[in-house]
């Protein structure tokens, strides 16, 4: 390694740094400033701060389960995880800083709640939101919200770089057995 930080390393550990960091002091916000199952209106009838932990996954998965299984379970997913988006970065070209973003933030969202998992055996949920009808979307965080946009960014690369073939193969000269 010749001691240069590429454009990809450069992006995906800062936003890797800032979305830990911006998740955990969030969440140490609303612990030290709201009481468990408080919830405060900021546009009232849609978006609430809210204090919940949410022992489960995603829309609370196995939350009824056995806390030891539990935790060892949600560790080991969490670092085979962390494993996969190493390798991906990995393959990246150095200049692929749209995709090293979104690496990123996937990185740094399952990092935050494993940290709240580690620590405290839960995550701490906070954003409320109501949907039309009196549906409300599950409580979540600012690594969930990293995980998911995350997400979408690779989709979003991946459907432009088909696109982009697409494009290319069709404007290619067809040769022809003459």
């Amino acid at each position: 390694m010749t001691g240069r930080m590429t454009p990809k390393f450069k992006v995906l550990s800062c936003v890797f740094a800032v979305s830990v960091v911006l998740d955990q002091y969030t969440k140490h916000l609303i612990d030290q400033n709201l009481s468990f199952a408080d919830r405060v209106p900021v546009i009232e009838g849609l978006l609430y701060l809210t204090h919940v932990r949410n022992t489960g996954a995603a829309f609370g998965l196995f939350a009824d389960t056995h806390p030891t299984f539990r935790i060892v379970f949600f560790l080991v997913l969490s670092l085979v995880a962390m494993g996969i988006i190493l390798s991906f970065y990995r393959r990246l070209e150095p200049g692929e800083r749209l995709a090293a973003l979104a690496l990123g933030l996937i990185l740094g969202g399952a990092t935050g709640n494993l940290i709240d998992r580690v620590q405290l055996f839960e995550v701490i949920d906070f954003v409320h939101v109501r949907l039309w009808g009196g549906y409300s979307w599950p409580d979540f965080n600012v690594a969930d919200s990293c995980i998911v946009v995350g997400v979408g960014i690779l989709i979003l690369e991946m459907l432009a770089a088909e696109g982009e073939q697409r494009a290319h193969s069709d404007s290619s000269p067809e040769t022809s057995d003459s």
